[in-house]
């Protein structure tokens, strides 16, 4: 407690009383002081004719006894021996005591005894330790608080009465304060109070002095709180009378009795005035007016035991201090009745110094006052019911003043005020905040300070919420408040003012104060959605520990879940009673077989319900709806309850029905309830119904205008004898029910639906009686259980309102402040995973940027420079999509429309979407062997790209600054650069390239969303012309597209789909070339070549896409051949080996061919294909077929050089050796049964090769035709190693050679000699390899059954060659050839047994067959081959073995000179 130390040197002497001279100064000094005093009291009393008459009056008369005793004390002081401490303070202070206690002094002289008092109080020389120091500080406090003296002048009499105050408050401030009693203690307070209000028709400085030490004293009291030991042991039982001052004796107030005891200060000081006018001020009302909030009278006040009076002063004079203060608020409310001088100054002068004072109290005794149950049970009743009344005041200072004690109440004690603050806010803050219940704008204003302050308090809106909202049996304030906050941030049809942005504050505040908790989240904050599996009686839901959130955090969210389902089931029942009972039996709320507990409990506990239809059901004769009434009424409370107040509550709740059975059946089940918890006057519960029907009519006749002659109170009381069981009532009790009921009507017709109710004297008894049996208050801390289920409830209202503020305000502040709102908004709905949320911000967002808005502006950038809302939006909408793009959906298509705009405004960085895809292009080529190369070069980009006016911020500021050659400009201004400037430095805060390069972050719905946005953004291609500008936006969003495919490629799965179809969409609509096309193309291409090393698994799928190439239109593909060809090639050099798939190497063989005949894209193409055939160092069995079919169509090519072709084919011919590899190791590496089928696929592949050499065989150009044949020969002659079965062969001869043959002797006979040159040549080389091959693989040919036809076809085909005509005549080689050939062929035959004579039995059809043929050709051969023959006709000569050139084990031929020859020589 403070205390005043005026003399600091002599304090520091104090400190060292071992050293003797010093202690010897103390003591002298001390004495010089006190005689100083006495000297100065003397002095001015001797001014004065009285007192100085006496001394002058001869030796008979003696002093007076006042200066006797002053004089008596000056010669003792300093014959003293002692310390100070050790005498007793009365002897030094009993003079000048007795001096204020006369009533023969005048106001001077008191004063300076006064002013003695105060400083020998100052001096500290008193304190707990000194002698029977707490009878000097009695003797004090009862000396001056018994002040007398003579009025000479009013301001004398100030003075003494401000001298009085700061005695007292020196008492309280003093050590020995603590030696006080309790009653002391009160007597101050009362003193105190008494100057106060005597001040008022004082001087302007008495007041303000007398208020000041009333605030002091009161802190001197309260702040002891937290020190005192609870003494609630010392409390006596009940409620009576106050035995002490404060109280008053006999129910006067405690000024009035101290009138009788200490006269009125002074015969001259006319004090009386005073007292009767506290008396009249503050004496309390018996009568109860249901008019005004509560019940409280004189009679109720607390009662202490005597001795506890003595006690030191402690939690008693606390109490009645408090208690004071109190009826302090409750004299205003009954002088109201009276008429008043100044209205005003009263209205608003006593409740703010006694509300100014009582917050003083609750600031310093803090969470003290929780100790003590009936300091605090004054709080809860008294105080909050006054607090109530005043909430409502129309004077803003009270209004503020009310609002500050309650938030101080709050921070102190919220847990033992759950209902009052429900109250409060319900009927005082949602009721003054709105103009539409008729509060002024000053009291809305004070209302939404006050709402603010509270928001502002981190856990407020937490703790409203988990306590009221999710309490069935309370109002939603939470959800109230943030809507209210909401609407009150809206301008409707106005203009912003502080109120809206004082709103908006509080709202921003409450979302801000979410976004910390952020990161305090519980592990595991995710809450799993509540369901009712089961019935469990909904108002019997109890909490384990409401101190661990473990236990509480669960439990409200049950119980806003059941609260939500009553509210539909509500719905429901005012539509049909029935259907919303089922209803609620569907969600398990109400039991499947219904009882009438739990439907009483459904009326009792849900709000909403239509009043009519509950009451209605609850009058209803059914036994099932009476059992329900009963069980209804069971769920109320009367206990100590006034019957009236009852009634009322009882039906406050439904609508009494009008039917007077059903009124009989309702008012039954009341008062047999009313009489089992209050029965004090009662005889039965017949009583209790007669006196219940009688109210009911008594109110229909008071307050029915139809009802003209009005009943009196005699009237009443007689209608109501010999109802309480045959005896009268007391007439005061019927008197007093008789007088509320006419003051206050009881509404028969209660107000329907929700709204904020005025807190009436039966709601406050109701409210009283609920807290005792409330929950508990949960305390919430710094995380954020709650807060996903509160954000959801106030996020769309939220957005509304700062969007709106936002778009009124001009105010930089307020921009920012609606900013901070909006990324918290943002920060929340990432972390609750709000999606939806957060997609509406980012709408309402992206409209602020003014990017969206049709452009009227001439030179919109620089209207986008000067406008400060626009590019605070634009940098907030983008820092939203870096920071929580995971959680952006449908928004993502209002933030590319923002960034589509830029980009034709030419704003954007540079190559957003190339630096996006080049970036990770680097980075996913590290460690990976050799990096790809990109697939093209920005110098080939720009090249190919369609010509812009001028890219990139530069660029745009190049433009502005350049002179228009059509329209001359001048330079821009220094405003214009400036905006201009702040545009660029817009741009680059937003980090629009972050949002793709960083896309490989997103989560995977989110990127996918971001995908078909960019889609949705680039729109859908049109066949035909498109505006240049509609293309320049669909190739910037199909880059920005392939930037995030490829910086996903983990994820290609997700997005591969949708970009596929994209880019199929602008191949197949494209008729003419152009930038989007070729963009689509390449960057297929691109995507291709990047993922296929990574994406094996995907390699198909990727490789199929490129089949789109192939449906490209012709003027388009030509356009493009070249550069698609490279890139094609690029991409099988880099992914060969990861294309395994026939399908995959299908595609790539196909864009390959069809290179075959471009004259740019062959080189490429064939280059490609050599890469892939050279050495068989990519062929595979899956892809040799196609490989060998391209290579054929390279050879083909007439593109290029023949050189070219004989590559190709030598290509073509090179591939056996693959084949004939892949046989040994499918011998080695496989079983039988494999290696069988893997045979027979070699065979397979074998034949297509002899097939594709067969076509080329017929080319046109000689060197090709014959390099073909010669590699056919090759490939056919050289095949040991594979194992080919015969029949293959035989497929052979028919398929390939024989049609060889056949076509190049067409050709050789046709038309088209000029064309075919040199046929002949070709025809011999063929002939040749027909020859060569026959003789290789004649030992296995012979052994088939189907020899006999080969060979015929074999001789069918010299034949024809024998007479074939070249250019019109019969070949002169071929005429020699022929014959020689066949002549080595007869000849090895013969050597290997296959051509003799067999038997003449059964025929020799070879035999004879063959000589039918050889003749045709030669018929001197037969003579030739077989010389010992008879020279009969051929088909009977027999066969005769020769001396022959014979083939030798490879089948290889002696030369066909030496055959020849050697035939010819033998004869014919």
């Amino acid at each position: 407690m403070g205390r005043l130390k005026l003399q600091t040197g002599i304090n520091a002497i104090e400190e060292e009383p071992e050293e003797c001279d010093a202690t010897h100064s103390y003591k002298a000094t001390l004495a010089c002081m006190i005689n100083s005093e006495i000297g100065a009291v003397l002095a001015v009393m001797r001014r004065n004719v009285r007192w100085g008459g006496r001394y002058m009056s001869g030796d008979d008369q003696l002093e007076h006894s006042l200066i006797q005793s002053l004089k008596a004390l000056r010669k003792q002081i300093f014959s003293w021996q002692h310390q100070w401490h050790t005498i007793n303070p009365a002897v030094y202070l009993q003079p000048f005591l007795e001096v204020i206690r006369s009533d023969e002094t005048g106001a001077p002289i008191t004063g300076v005894a006064l002013s003695s008092v105060h400083k020998i109080l100052s001096l500290d020389v008193i304190d707990q330790n000194t002698v029977n120091v707490e009878d000097a500080m009695h003797l004090i406090v009862d000396a001056v608080t018994s002040c007398r003296f003579e009025v000479t002048d009013p301001a004398s009499e100030e003075v003494v009465l401000m001298k009085i105050l700061q005695v007292l408050l020196a008492c309280m401030k003093s050590k020995a304060s603590v030696m006080l009693s309790n009653q002391h203690v009160c007597t101050i307070v009362n003193t105190c109070y008494r100057i106060v209000h005597q001040a008022g028709s004082k001087g302007e400085l008495l007041q303000r002095i007398a208020r000041h030490a009333m605030h002091e004293l009161v802190r001197c009291i309260f702040s002891h709180l937290p020190d005192v030991d609870n003494m609630e042991h010392a409390l006596v039982n009940g409620r009576n009378t106050i035995k002490q001052e404060i109280g008053g004796l006999n129910n006067d107030y405690a000024l009035g009795n101290r009138q009788s005891e200490n006269g009125n200060m002074g015969s001259d000081c006319d004090v009386q005035p005073v007292s009767t006018n506290i008396v009249s001020t503050v004496s309390v009302a018996t009568g109860v007016d249901d008019n005004t909030i509560g019940s409280g009278n004189g009679k109720e006040a607390v009662s202490f035991d005597l001795q506890l009076l003595t006690e030191p002063y402690g939690v008693s004079c606390m109490v009645e201090t408090f208690h004071f203060l109190c009826t302090l608020l409750d004299s205003v409310e009954h002088m109201g009745m009276g008429s008043r001088s100044d209205t005003m100054a009263f209205d608003e002068d006593v409740p703010l110094f006694a509300l100014g004072l009582i917050n003083s109290a609750i600031e310093l005794s803090g969470p003290s006052i929780l100790k003590h149950r009936r300091l605090l049970s004054l709080i809860q009743d008294e105080l909050f019911r006054y607090l109530m009344q005043f909430g409502l005041s129309m004077s803003p200072l009270i209004l503020s003043m009310v609002c500050s004690t309650v938030l101080n109440l709050y921070h102190h004690l919220r847990t033992e005020l759950k209902l009052q603050l429900e109250a409060f806010f319900s009927c005082v803050i949602l009721r003054l905040a709105q103009s539409r219940y008729g509060a002024s704008y000053q009291q809305q204003e004070v209302a939404m300070e006050a709402l603010v302050d509270f928001c502002r308090q981190k856990t407020f809106m937490v703790e409203m919420y988990a306590n009221l909202d999710c309490d069935i049996t309370c109002s939603n304030v939470f959800e109230d408040l943030a809507n209210l906050l909401s609407k009150s941030a809206f301008p409707v049809n106005c203009p912003l003012s502080s109120m809206h942005i004082l709103a908006l504050d509080g709202l921003i505040a409450v979302i801000q104060g979410m976004a910390e908790r952020i990161g305090n989240a519980p592990v595991g904050s995710e809450h799993a959605p509540v369901s009712l599996e089961e019935y469990t009686p909904f108002w019997m839901v109890k909490c384990d520990n409401y101190g661990d959130p473990n236990h509480w955090v669960p439990f409200v969210r049950r119980r806003k879940y059941i609260k939500r389902r009553l509210m539909i089931g509500a719905d429901h029942f005012n539509r049909d009673p029935k259907k919303g009972l089922e209803f609620l039996q569907g969600t398990h709320l109400l039991p499947d077989k219904l009882d009438p507990q739990s439907v009483a409990c459904f009326f009792r506990y849900t709000s909403g319900l239509d009043k009519n239809l509950v009451g209605d059901f609850l009058g209803n004769h059914d036994e099932f709806c009476v059992q329900v009434l009963h069980e209804f009424a069971g769920t109320f409370d009367f206990q100590d309850m006034h019957l009236d107040t009852a009634l009322r509550l009882f039906l406050e709740t439904f609508r009494l029905p009008g039917e007077s059975q059903k009124i009989q059946r309702v008012l039954e089940a009341f008062s047999e309830r009313y009489y089992e918890q209050s029965p004090q006057i009662l005889a039965n519960k017949d009583a209790a119904l007669l006196l219940s029907y009688s109210l009911i009519m008594l109110n229909t006749d008071q307050h029915n205008v139809q009802v003209k002659k009005k009943m009196t109170e005699d009237d009443f009381i007689r209608n109501n004898r010999h109802i309480n069981g045959g005896g009268d009532l007391p007439r005061e009790f019927l008197s007093e029910l008789y007088q509320s009921i006419c003051k206050n009507e009881i509404r028969t017709i209660p107000e329907q639906g929700a709204g904020f109710p005025e807190m009436t004297p039966s709601r406050w008894i109701d409210l009283m009686h609920k807290s005792k049996k409330t929950t508990p208050f949960i305390v919430s801390d710094s995380r954020a259980y709650l807060d996903h289920d509160m954000f959801a409830i106030m996020s769309g209202p939220t957005i509304a309102a700062i969007s709106v503020v936002f778009d009124h305000t001009e105010h930089e502040e307020v921009y920012q402040t609606c900013i901070d709102g909006f990324l918290a908004v943002a920060k929340i709905s990432a972390c609750h995973h709000l999606e939806d949320v957060l997609d509406d911000l980012v709408v309402s967002l992206c409209k602020f940027t003014t990017l969206l808005n049709p452009s009227s502006v001439e030179e919109p950038v620089l209207a986008f420079g000067d406008d400060m809302k626009a590019r605070m939006a634009t940098v907030t909408v983008f820092t939203i999509s870096n920071r929580y793009g995971d959680y952006i959906r449908t928004g993502w298509r209002n933030i590319l429309d923002c960034i589509l705009k830029l980009h034709k405004l030419g704003l954007l960085p540079a190559r957003v979407a190339s630096d996006a895809a080049d970036e990770s292009e680097v980075s996913a080529d590290t460690g990976h062997g050799k990096p790809l190369t990109s697939s093209l070069s920005s110098a080939h980009m720009q090249s190919m790209g369609t010509p812009r006016r001028s890219s990139g911020l530069m660029g745009r500021f190049s433009q502005l600054l350049s002179l228009d050659t059509e329209e001359p400009r001048s330079q821009p201004t220094e405003q214009q650069l400036a905006a201009h400037q702040r545009t660029l430095q817009t741009i680059q805060k937003c980090h629009i390239d972050s949002i793709f390069t960083e896309s490989k972050f997103l989560q995977a719905e989110s990127l996918l969303q971001l995908a078909r946005a960019l889609i949705w953004a680039a729109g859908r291609p049109q066949k035909g012309n498109s505006s240049p500008e509609d293309e320049d936006t669909a190739v910037f969003c199909l880059e920005l597209l392939i930037a995030i495919t490829l910086n996903n490629r983990d994820r290609i799965v997700l997005l591969w789909q949708g970009v596929y179809e994209h880019i199929s969409n602008i191949v197949q609509s494209t008729v003419m070339p152009g930038a989007l096309v070729e963009k689509a193309v390449f960057g297929l291409l691109r995507i291709c070549q990047r993922l296929l090393p990574y994406k094996e698994n995907l390699a198909d799928e990727l490789l199929r896409s490129l089949q789109l190439v192939l449906k490209l239109d012709a003027r388009v593909a030509d356009a493009y051949c070249e550069q698609i060809t490279q890139e094609v090639s690029r991409l099988v050099k880099a992914n060969a080996s990861h294309i395994r798939s026939q399908l995959g190497w299908r595609t790539i063989t196909s864009l390959l061919s069809i290179t075959a005949r471009h004259p740019e894209a062959s080189e490429a193409g064939f280059d490609a294909l050599l890469f892939i055939m050279s050495d068989g160092a990519h062929l595979l069995p899956a892809n040799y077929v196609l490989c060998v079919d391209s290579a054929r169509q390279f050879a083909e090519s007439r593109v290029g050089q023949a050189e070219r072709s004989v590559r190709a084919l030598d290509l073509m011919a090179d591939s056996v050796h693959c084949l004939a590899r892949w046989a040994n190791e499918a011998k080695e590496a496989m079983g039988e049964e494999e290696a069988a089928k893997t045979s027979l696929d070699i065979g397979e592949m074998w034949l297509r090769l002899m097939q594709g050499l067969r076509k080329v065989c017929l080319e046109q150009r000689e060197e090709v035709r014959n390099h073909a044949i010669l590699s056919l020969q090759k490939c056919l002659t050289g095949v040991d190693e594979i194992n080919l079965p015969h029949g293959l062969w035989l497929q052979c001869f028919d398929m390939v050679i024989f049609t060889m043959l056949d076509d190049l002797l067409e050709i050789a006979q046709g038309h088209s000699q000029k064309d075919h040159r040199n046929m002949e040549g070709t025809l011999i080389l063929a002939l040749k390899l027909l020859s060569k091959v026959f003789l290789q693989l004649l030992n296995d040919l012979s052994q088939l059954t189907t020899f006999c036809k080969l060979w015929l076809g074999v001789l069918g085909r010299m034949e024809k060659y024998m007479k074939v005509k070249v250019r019109g005549k019969r070949s002169e080689k071929l005429q020699e050839l022929v014959p020689d050939i066949l002549k080595n062929t007869l000849l090895v035959m013969k050597t290997r047994g296959v051509l003799l004579q067999r038997s003449a039995l059964g025929g020799d059809s070879l035999w004879e067959l063959t000589w039918l043929h050889v003749n045709n050709i030669s018929v001197s051969l037969q003579s030739e081959v077989f010389p010992d023959q008879d020279s009969e006709p051929p088909p009977h000569k027999q066969g005769q073995t020769g001396v022959g050139p014979v083939s030798d084990e490879m089948g290889s031929v002696a030369p066909y000179e030496s055959a020849a020859s050697e035939s010819v020589g033998t004869g014919s």
